[in-house]
């Protein structure tokens, strides 16, 4: 009976281990965003893997091994509970897939500030900080400029630290 699993990936090499995964039979799954991203001073869309260096594999092992799945080029290992790999539930995978680049994910991307806006740092460590925008780091995170001790700094702060000044 075929199952979901979660594999950790080589740096950078998710799609090659879909490739060789998927000529074994194994049904692939790394669900995937669009991001806008600031590239030699314009503004280009790009799509990028939500959950990088991770895929998740659909497949029966009695059909396909746990070994040739794990030594698959690309593939670093399983994402195990104890000795044996980690099942994930179905209900998980179909919400990831009815819900990826949806509406609202899009919408809360678009609240992020624009580069070069000056914000105040509300919360964290650096909180009362004045800072420019740079960039967003990742889901929750975002590059910001700050002077300290008369040098900007760029350094990376959660989202929920910002103010709108």
């Amino acid at each position: 009976m075929k199952d979901w699993y979660l594999l950790y990936c080589k740096r950078s090499e998710q799609e090659r281990a879909v490739i060789n995964l998927d000529r074994q039979g194994v049904d692939c799954y790394y669900p995937q965003v669009t991001v806008q991203k600031i590239t030699r001073g314009k503004r280009a869309e790009s799509i990028e893997p939500l959950f990088p260096n991770y895929v998740f594999v659909h497949f029966d092992p009695e059909v396909v091994s746990y070994t040739s799945v794990r030594s698959t080029r690309g593939v670093a290992d399983f994402i195990r509970c104890g000795t044996f790999p980690q099942k994930v539930r179905e209900e998980l995978i179909y919400n990831l897939m009815m819900n990826e680049d949806s509406v609202e994910h899009q919408r809360l991307l678009s609240m992020l500030p624009q580069p070069g806006e000056k914000l105040k740092l509300e919360q964290g460590k650096f909180q009362g900080l004045e800072a420019i925008y740079q960039e967003a780091d990742g889901e929750k995170r975002s590059f910001m400029l700050i002077n300290l001790l008369g040098k900007p700094v760029k350094v990376s702060v959660e989202n929920t630290d910002l103010l709108k000044k």
